[in-house]
């Protein structure tokens, strides 16, 4: 009996740990970022002016999940607890938009009972430029 104890306490302390463990792999983890410096060409009165001045414009950041076309005959039946089928498989990473231009690809996550996510590929320059031609 002392030995069916043994392994019983053997067993939830083993349970225990890795709940630990993948608590503490789940917290967000913070990035040690190194500060910006102004070495290298600096920029000109005129140049900080012009970039302050695009700094501030406001642009709206969306995540898309998928899409889905219906009818509005459709559209028109939907009620709570109707499902619409999107265009995506589960687990497929989610589209980053900005202002309506897709950015980056990434995954939710969830951190402090809040919706964020994670990018996972940034869509380069190039790419983007070449969408809006």
């Amino acid at each position: 009996m002392a030995d069916e104890m043994d392994d019983w306490a053997a067993a939830m302390a083993e349970q225990a740990e890795s709940e630990q463990q993948a608590e503490a792999e789940n917290q967000p983890q913070v990035a040690e970022l190194e500060e910006l410096s102004d070495e290298g060409a600096p920029i000109t009165a005129e140049e900080k002016r012009k970039l302050d001045t695009i700094l501030d414009i406001p642009v709206t950041i969306s995540m898309e999940v998928g899409r889905s076309k219906i009818s509005i005959r459709n559209l028109l039946q939907l009620n709570q607890g109707s499902v619409v089928e999107l265009d995506r498989v589960a687990g497929e990473p989610l589209d980053v938009l900005v202002n309506g231009t897709l950015i980056a690809h990434g995954e939710v996550v969830v951190v402090n009972d809040k919706f964020g996510i994670r990018l996972t590929d940034v869509i380069s320059q190039i790419e983007r430029i070449k969408k809006l031609k």
